[in-house]
């Protein structure tokens, strides 16, 4: 649940408590250790190596994979490292395969002293993996013949393109087949992760004005970085996603370059799943995807998952069967909405300043963030469960009920719901609004309505309790006196 950023001149890391631990332990760990670190793009992998590395002493080597780069730049990258990191900056004469590269690493290594530890750091290996490059081959090589046999090596690869590290590192059925000793997933801040960023860097803006923001970005580090002090959240957005220079106008096609070969296919999918706001089925989005052979598709699938673009999803009581998508990036999910439409307008002659402050008096808007709100309760199923003194065995889902068509039967949605160990199903309505929220006598019909359809079609036994998550609480009428058992509010989702 922990997250961080370096603030570039404090050096100061926020969050990532229980990362900093792991490396630390790795760290004075009396073997050789193989890390995987991994996570989408611009979350801080870099930032926290980087300065764990500050913080103790040791030798470290640094390269970084270069983006398109052909085997010979990446070959040169790394023969230019190895002068700055062992050599004082000496020209070292590049090598034409990663067998004589990582030779001269090795030699390299051993010519420091045997009581100084080494880091070795290869940042974006998926980029210096070109192909027919021969790099995992090599690194398989070094590793189980040298560098494992090394106590004083704590090697550590990083990766944005997820999907390629858990493949060919982490779950590799070659000779690096259960040599990686631990794996690191950086996930995006939390609510409270950001709010402690914005207030290291002076900013302070009230839950609100974050919840908006968050909307828009998620929690990916850089772009929080972007937020300037004495701006509200909408002229933040207007600068950001509508001036015809802001960063994050074509950072989705950035995001989808750098992490795949081929975008294009990946790019069609998230377009569909976008398009469903409350999830679409895999057997659905399959067939609208219109990809020769299913089983490519769900393979795509399984990689905008683990990079962190969509989440997948099955329905309480459904077990294996009923799988559905929706998209988990923030970012990504605004752009394709709110920025995509207007690019062409931004592009040529920008939109006049204050563009955004119009769009987010619109209706369409506050449904947005009302939706919006729901997956960012999602993330912070850790802060609502503790809010509600939930069990940690408890198990956590969604869950819906579609009749077929031509019945008569009503169909019903449950955002979030707890099964727990107690005897007891707390179902979870989530409520974004400006002002305390009121259940009024058609409300309170249709929520009780929906704890019917649910006992009636998932024929539990257990008590069910209903719980309000809104963002500032409930207005007390006798209604939510008498049906609602506990609520959580927007604050109760800043907490650690």
């Amino acid at each position: 649940m922990t997250t961080c950023l370096l603030e570039n001149r404090s050096k100061k890391i926020i969050g990532r408590i229980r990362e900093q631990k792991i490396l630390k332990d790795l760290f004075d760990s009396k073997k050789a250790e193989f890390i995987a670190v991994y996570g989408r793009r611009r979350i801080g992998k870099t930032y926290l190596i980087k300065n764990f590395v500050d913080s103790v002493s040791t030798e470290f080597f640094h390269v970084t994979g270069i983006q398109k780069g052909t085997l010979g730049e990446q070959l040169g990258e790394f023969a230019k490292q190895l002068g700055v990191a062992f050599y004082k900056g000496a020209s070292i004469t590049s090598r034409r395969t990663w067998i004589k590269a990582f030779e001269d690493l090795t030699r390299a290594i051993n010519e420091i002293p045997k009581d100084r530890k080494i880091i070795l750091f290869f940042d974006e290996l998926p980029w210096m993996a070109t192909p027919r490059s021969k790099l995992l081959t090599a690194l398989e090589l070094y590793w189980n013949r040298y560098w494992v046999f090394d106590d004083r090596i704590k090697l550590i690869i990083c990766g944005s393109a997820t999907s390629w590290v858990i493949e060919n590192i982490i779950n590799n059925k070659g000779g690096l087949h259960n040599r990686v000793t631990r794996t690191i997933q950086l996930k995006p801040f939390t609510l409270y992760e950001v709010e402690n960023f914005l207030k290291e860097h002076h900013i302070h803006l009230d839950h609100r004005q974050i919840l908006d923001l968050y909307v828009v970005l998620g929690g990916v580090p850089l772009y929080w970085s972007f937020i300037q002090k004495g701006q509200s959240a909408h002229q933040c957005i207007d600068e950001l996603c509508f001036q015809n220079d802001g960063p994050l106008i074509k950072e989705f096609d950035r995001l989808f370059q750098s992490l795949f070969n081929d975008p294009a296919p990946y790019i069609d999918l998230i377009r569909i799943i976008a398009s469903h706001r409350y999830g679409i089925g895999q057997a659905e989005l399959i067939a609208k995807s219109k990809f020769p052979g299913g089983g490519g598709t769900v393979r795509r699938l399984h990689q905008l998952e683990e990079t962190g673009f969509i989440t997948s999803l099955i329905p309480y009581g459904h077990k294996d069967k009923g799988i559905y998508y929706l998209v988990e990036d923030e970012y990504s999910l605004f752009y394709l909405y709110w920025i995509e439409p207007n690019l062409k307008t931004l592009t040529k002659k920008g939109l006049a300043e204050g563009f955004w402050l119009s769009q987010s008096k619109q209706p369409s808007w506050k449904s947005w963030v009302g939706y919006a709100f729901e997956s960012i309760c999602y993330k912070h199923i850790h802060q609502i469960r503790k809010a509600l003194g939930i069990d940690p065995g408890a198990f956590i889902g969604t869950w819906r009920y579609v009749p077929r068509a031509q019945s008569a039967q009503e169909g019903a949605q449950v955002d979030l719901l707890f099964d727990r160990p107690d005897g007891v199903i707390t179902i979870c309505e989530i409520k974004c609004c400006d002002h305390p929220f009121a259940i009024d006598k058609s409300y309170a019909k249709n929520l009780l309505k929906k704890l019917e359809v649910f006992r009636k079609q998932t024929r539990t036994k257990k008590q069910l309790f209903l719980s309000m998550i809104t963002t500032f609480g409930l207005k007390p009428t006798m209604y939510s006196e008498e049906i609602v058992t506990n609520q959580i509010t927007l604050k109760d989702l800043f907490s650690s």
